[in-house]
């Protein structure tokens, strides 16, 4: 199966055709519903499977199955290629639309938010995340700007561990406050340089710094 290239009209489904609300993929009990993600079968062995949105179904009297979908595209897949934000789950929902055979949906799969892929307890071969939509033509983001952590000023990406100082309640990245991931993973509390040295001077002005809390550092990471 070949995407259509970014800004090319997608073909039409033909007038009289019907209409459906769902597909069963084909050798499976899988039922595919307008609105679900799925996986389909990509253009060369060896590379993952698309990940698309179903925006429609229909079929014709010969028992022809077509689905018109919304594409999601891989960092790679952009123009601006793959950063160092970007975790291996991640996805952007383009506006580049298509239409396949049903045949070619291999799988069913769950587009997350952002925040609700962060707090699964377990991440699943088929959970994804999306937290852009990418126009496919100019490579834009909506949108253009997102929280930035760490003394890298970097967006979170769900695969790095991070630890939380329990001053600032800001989150870093071990090896930018000078900590392996061993040293971080043991750690009961964490508090930064900045928030450290702000003690510091408190005491030498004759005030108490604060009391530390007495919860375990959190680690900002998804189990897997």
């Amino acid at each position: 199966m070949a995407k259509t290239k970014p800004g090319v009209s997608a073909p039409k489904l033909k007038a009289g055709k019907k209409d459906l609300h769902s597909y069963t993929i084909r050798g499976t009990n899988k039922v595919v519903r307008v609105g679900d993600c799925v996986l389909m079968r990509p253009s060369d062995i060896g590379k993952p499977p698309y990940v698309a949105r179903v925006e429609k179904i229909e079929s014709d009297n010969r028992n022809n199955f077509k689905v018109r979908v919304r594409w999601y595209y891989r960092p790679e897949e952009s123009l601006g290629g793959r950063r160092q934000f970007h975790g291996a789950k991640e996805l952007f929902l383009s506006d580049h639309y298509d239409v396949q055979s049903a045949q070619t949906v291999e799988g069913k799969c769950i587009v997350h938010s952002f925040k609700n892929y962060t707090k699964l307890e377990n991440v699943g071969a088929e959970d994804y995340y999306c937290r852009f939509e990418y126009k496919a033509a100019t490579g834009a983001f909506t949108p253009d700007r997102v929280a930035v952590y760490c003394k890298c000023e970097m967006p979170y990406n769900p695969d790095d561990l991070m630890v939380q100082c329990e001053g600032c309640k800001d989150w870093y990245h071990p090896a930018c406050v000078g900590m392996t991931i061993e040293e971080a993973e043991m750690l009961e509390h964490f508090v930064c340089f900045e928030c450290s040295e702000d003690d510091f001077k408190q005491f030498q002005n004759g005030f108490h710094a604060s009391p530390v809390s007495d919860a375990k550092v959190e680690s900002k990471r998804q189990k897997r």
